[in-house]
């Protein structure tokens, strides 16, 4: 009699897709209102996007469009009154921040989050070394002792490229050059090791050669730490040599967002592609040829004055009946990359 045959394993189902990592810091439909005697203005009007550790999204866009006003709002520093954050989640590691008590924002403000403001001068305490305020963070944070934080004092100084820090921890803000004064900042803002860094136009009024190096000690501490961070310019010089993603912003809204070499090669909204032709071009052909720079007519409408439809709509050559009429949504396609316009939700229908 034969053996019964071996019964065959059923072969081995195949392994889930892993789940996506969540994002370091996740904001959706941010919302912040402004009162006046005028009535209620909208300055950020639904800003959604994503950070993930270790990344660098660049926030780009005119004076006044709300990239600081963004930044404030993350960190819940809207000047109050006239402003107030009316709406929307900002999730960071998962945790609501707009709903966070004042004491939890503390903690997190300057030690999990910190941020490079924009003019170095006026955000320094002219009456102390920066050495003092470098090591108030770590005191009120870290819980060092005056001397321990000192001694780390000095050491993010030197960590930033100051020379001497030894006795520049001693000096006073009036006493360093605009550069050295930046990198003060950036020594701030990473004493604490944060898991992002909001930096805020961090090479304003600085030339080239310094911005240069700010630029490369910014990638060079976030190598070592895998910080990420948020970066607010007007630059796209800048974006193009620092982030992985950007956004644009206009008129409080977020109009057009993807990788950033998908963005700067193939933009699809007018206003960034008017920004990208703003760019001076080197290298012509001939050594006497002029070429004038190309210029986006008009200014950012006031808050007060947006009205409906798409808040570029007379700024642009492109415009349809429809944009006076309705706000267009942010259309995302497959590969990540979205645009807020009429023009290219038609042409895509």
């Amino acid at each position: 009699m034969s053996a019964p045959p071996t019964p065959t394993a059923a072969p081995a189902a195949p392994a889930a897709p892993a789940a996506p990592a969540a994002p370091l810091l996740a904001v959706r439909d941010l919302r912040v209102e402004f009162r006046g005697r005028r009535g209620t203005a909208s300055v950020l009007q639904g800003v959604d996007f994503e950070l993930a550790p270790g990344e660098t999204l660049c926030v780009v866009g005119e004076s006044g469009c709300g990239k600081s006003m963004t930044a404030l709002a993350l960190l819940r520093l809207v000047p109050s009154p006239p402003g107030r954050l009316s709406g929307g989640s900002v999730r960071f590691h998962g945790e609501e921040l707009t709903t966070a008590s004042d004491a939890r924002m503390r903690a997190v403000r300057g030690n999990r989050i910190s941020m490079i403001f924009q003019e170095p001068m006026t955000s320094l305490n002219p009456v102390y070394t920066v050495g003092e305020q470098i090591a108030e963070s770590l005191r009120l944070h870290a819980g060092l002792d005056a001397a321990a934080a000192h001694a780390r004092a000095v050491e993010m100084l030197r960590q930033v490229g100051i020379p001497a820090p030894e006795r520049r921890v001693d000096e006073y803000p009036h006493q360093l050059s605009g550069g050295m004064r930046q990198r003060v900042m950036i020594a701030m803002a990473l004493a604490c090791e944060p898991d992002i860094l909001i930096a805020d136009e961090p090479t304003t009024a600085l030339d080239v050669s310094v911005q240069a190096q700010i630029f490369d000690l910014l990638r060079e501490l976030q190598r070592e730490r895998g910080t990420a961070i948020l970066m607010i310019t007007h630059d796209m010089g800048a974006v193009a040599e620092m982030a992985d993603r950007v956004i644009v912003m206009y008129a409080g809204r977020v109009i057009e967002q993807g990788r950033v070499d998908a963005v700067l090669s193939e933009p699809r909204h007018p206003y960034t592609r008017g920004l990208i032709a703003c760019l001076p071009e080197l290298g012509s052909s001939t050594a006497d040829a002029r070429t004038p720079l190309v210029e986006i007519p008009g200014v950012v409408p006031s808050i007060w004055e947006l009205g409906q439809g798409c808040a570029f709509r007379e700024r642009c050559p492109q415009a349809l009946p429809r944009c006076g009429a309705e706000v267009p949504p942010l259309l995302r396609g497959a590969d990540g990359h979205g645009v807020a316009c009429w023009l290219h939700a038609e042409a895509s229908a």
